[in-house]
């Protein structure tokens, strides 16, 4: 068995979900850890949302450090952290998890030719993740009107750009994240869209 399967083995047996593994040059291997999700049971309320914490982060070091020792893994810096808010999307829990919120895809492919408003080879997309009305796939939706500036004032008769939307399976994926929308001057919550 690969070193690598023996980790995630070691971070879930801990009650963690593997989220990411990286090995860069310099020795440094990087393991990402995240808490299980489950999707929320009809009827039943809504479970406050939990976040790893540097003492769980602490756990899952001390164990990993035991395992590549035992293993022979060959690396000079552990770092264990949690996804932080540009969380990488992988699988289907992820999509369902996060639907609603604001993320950035990467195409395998490129899309577009000047037909539906999408410009020539477009890969890059950021847009609200919703479930596609087939409930199979995915999309996102987004408008590409810049945002008002803060402090702008909007009229209110003012027409709504139009939204698009680009319907999506997961293995048309390169890559997913969590867009991270950060807003520096209170504690409001940042839009969604």
């Amino acid at each position: 068995m690969a070193w690598q399967e023996t980790v995630a083995q070691t971070v879930s047996g801990l009650g963690f979900d593997l989220v990411d593994l990286e090995r860069s040059a310099g020795g440094l291997l990087r393991v990402t850890i995240d808490l299980p999700w489950s999707p929320p049971v009809e009827g039943a309320p809504a479970a406050p949302e939990q976040f790893v914490t540097v003492e769980d982060c602490e756990t899952v070091t001390r164990q990993l450090q035991y395992l590549l020792e035992v293993e022979g893994v060959d690396y000079h810096r552990l770092e264990v952290g949690s996804p932080g808010i540009d969380r990488p999307l992988r699988h289907e829990n992820d999509f369902l998890r996060f639907a609603g919120q604001m993320i950035d895809i990467t195409l395998k492919a490129p899309i577009g030719g000047g037909t539906e408003g999408v410009a020539a080879n477009r890969k890059k997309f950021r847009g609200q993740l919703e479930r596609a009305e087939d409930g199979q796939q995915w999309q996102i939706v987004w408008s590409d009107a810049p945002p008002p500036k803060p402090g702008q004032r909007v009229s209110k008769k003012r027409e709504p750009e139009p939204m698009q939307a680009l319907t999506f399976r997961l293995d048309e994926l390169q890559q997913a994240r969590l867009a991270p929308l950060v807003d520096f001057k209170g504690r409001r919550s940042v839009p969604k869209a």
